[in-house]
């Protein structure tokens, strides 16, 4: 771990990302890219030591409220969160100005900050927005070793039902051969209907792979699975979109479960509805008189 002091906090669809690079070692991890140009090593974390009064000037200073967004680089509860609480101490600032929260997670940790994000959802919208991949916790720890197995994060997805808080699911990625089966995505779409989610991220069956992760990927191909290293490379090459073969197939079970149920499946619908500010003090406001 090691700290810097950042210029900014907010970019400008008000995402944020409090720290860089990562602990939880998933295998498919994209934010390893070359593109993103971290200079360290990815497991030596870049903590913004500046993040929250950053964030405190810039939510005073917008005219608008808005939805804040966080973890789409970097999750927000890797396990240094413990310690630090730059995360909470964000969601307390967010809390305090009135905006609103989408956030984004694989860690039960959140659930520390269960008392933040059921304040801010009585003022606005607060969504908390968890990946599933693999329904197999087995399979889940070794494609994502230092995180909780997917067991865990569905129950963090029922304790938030049952708190009235909205969920999304990120169900995404699927890696072709190795948890791209109908036994795999029947589960997954089974525990989503179970817990109520809004709405599904889902791009299809498949992965994407770029400079920096691919070779990250590749090394734990190596090690987790033999030989399935080489039947990417004569499958997929170089291709950045890694599409399974079974992707028509699964993605049906997927938009049938979806239309079913009534969850939000469309990514444009999905991210329109999670960057939608919601005044509640207003309607409740409204209401009364």
């Amino acid at each position: 771990m090691h700290y810097k002091e950042a210029k900014g906090i907010l970019s400008s669809s008000n995402g944020m990302n409090i720290y860089r690079g990562c602990q939880h070692g998933c295998v498919y991890c994209d934010s390893r890219s070359t593109c993103y140009h971290i200079e360290h090593e990815f497991e030596d974390i870049e903590v913004k030591s500046n993040a929250v009064e950053l964030l405190e000037t810039a939510l005073s200073k917008k005219r608008n409220k808005c939805m804040i967004g966080t973890g789409s680089m970097t999750d927000p509860y890797i396990p240094l969160e413990k310690e630090l609480r730059y995360t909470r101490q964000c969601l307390e600032a967010i809390e305090r100005h009135g905006f609103g929260l989408a956030i984004l997670t694989k860690s039960d940790l959140i659930l520390r900050d269960l008392d933040l994000l059921k304040k801010i959802n009585t003022k606005s919208k607060c969504i908390v927005q968890i990946t599933l991949t693999t329904a197999d916790d087995d399979l889940c720890r070794k494609l994502e070793p230092g995180v909780c197995p997917t067991s865990r994060r569905v129950e963090v997805l029922d304790i938030l039902r049952r708190e009235k808080i909205p969920t999304v699911v990120w169900l995404s990625p699927i890696l072709p051969f190795i948890n791209d089966t109908e036994e795999n995505i029947r589960a997954l779409m089974d525990s989503i209907v179970q817990v109520n989610v809004r709405g599904i991220v889902f791009f299809g069956i498949g992965m994407t792979l770029r400079e920096g992760s691919r070779d990250y990927f590749y090394t734990q191909l190596d090690r987790l699975f033999p030989g399935m290293k080489e039947r990417y490379r004569n499958k997929y090459g170089n291709a950045y979109q890694i599409v399974s073969d079974h992707n028509r197939e699964l993605s049906k079970i997927v938009f049938d479960a979806c239309h079913e149920h009534e969850i939000l499946c469309n990514p444009d619908q999905v991210f329109t509805w999670m960057r939608t500010f919601e005044d509640k003090d207003i309607e409740i406001q409204g209401e009364l008189f």
